[in-house]
Formats: C-alpha cells, structure tokens, sequence
C-alpha cells in the first residue's frame, strides 16, 4: 500500500512579524501542517535566491518567505527585496520546467497568528496538490532504476 503524498514545506520566517506570527499561532492553539518546517531569519531581506533553491534541491517540495506586512519591515525594505528574490526564483523555476507556486511570498504582521496557521494550511494543499517535487520524483526513478 502506497503513502499518501505529504508535502515538505520551508517557510523562511521574518524574526519580527511572521515568526511571531507562528508563535502566536501556537499561542492561540490554532492548528496548521507540521510539515510546515520554520526557519527564523532577521529579515526576510536576508533570504537570498540560493536559499530558496538550496531548500529545493534538499527535497523541499515548497517553499515560502513569510515577512512584514509592505511599508512596517523592520529593517525598511527587506520584504520588498524579499519580493523580488521570490519573483526571480519563481521565474527561474518556469525557465528550467517547473510550477513556479512552488515558492511563494507572503506577508503578515505579528498579530496574525490566524493568517499565519491559515496561510501554512493552504501552501500545504496547493502544494499537495501540485505533488512531490521534481527533485523528489527523480530521486525515487533513481531508486527504482537501481533496484530493477
């Protein structure tokens, strides 16, 4: 009997908005994926392109960058630059032949623990939906190659 597909999901986490968010989340018991993994950054600013790849090619089958709400970043434009560096990545993705909602930018502020816990709900469905990640699928081609 064959698993049913459960997504790995990264979610780059703003230090001051949307891991709070997380936390307040659990604060509140409000419940969302636990294959949401967090990672906490200072700001969302310092998620460069390879980060989100590298994530990618580790076997992530989804990726998102939660920070500031536009206008309130901490650090003034992190989560603009964050922006771009999602749109570059989901560009990059199209061109080598692969669903670009696969990485996507999102924004909350600290009081959103419900946004947070629905937004993890959510990633996780359209990713279940889009199914494993390439990476993923041609690891398990590999490994029924090599045991045939």
């Amino acid at each position: 009997m064959t698993k049913a597909f459960e997504p790995e999901i990264v979610a780059f986490c703003c230090h001051y908005c949307a891991y709070t968010a997380a936390d307040m989340a659990g604060s509140k018991r409000l419940s969302y994926p636990a294959n949401v993994k967090i990672i906490r950054v200072p700001c969302t600013g310092k998620v460069d392109p390879i980060h989100i790849m590298k994530a990618l090619h580790k076997g992530a089958d989804g990726v998102y960058v939660a920070g500031c709400l536009e206008g309130d970043c901490h650090f003034k434009t992190g989560n603009i630059r964050a922006a771009h560096r999602v749109r570059r990545v989901q560009a990059l993705l199209e061109e080598i032949g692969w669903d670009s909602r696969r990485v996507e930018m999102i924004t909350m502020s600290a009081g959103m623990g419900e946004r947070f816990a629905q937004t993890a709900r959510e990633f996780t469905e359209k990713i279940r939906e889009l199914g494993p990640s390439p990476v993923s699928r041609a690891g398990q081609e590999a490994g029924r190659q090599a045991v045939s």
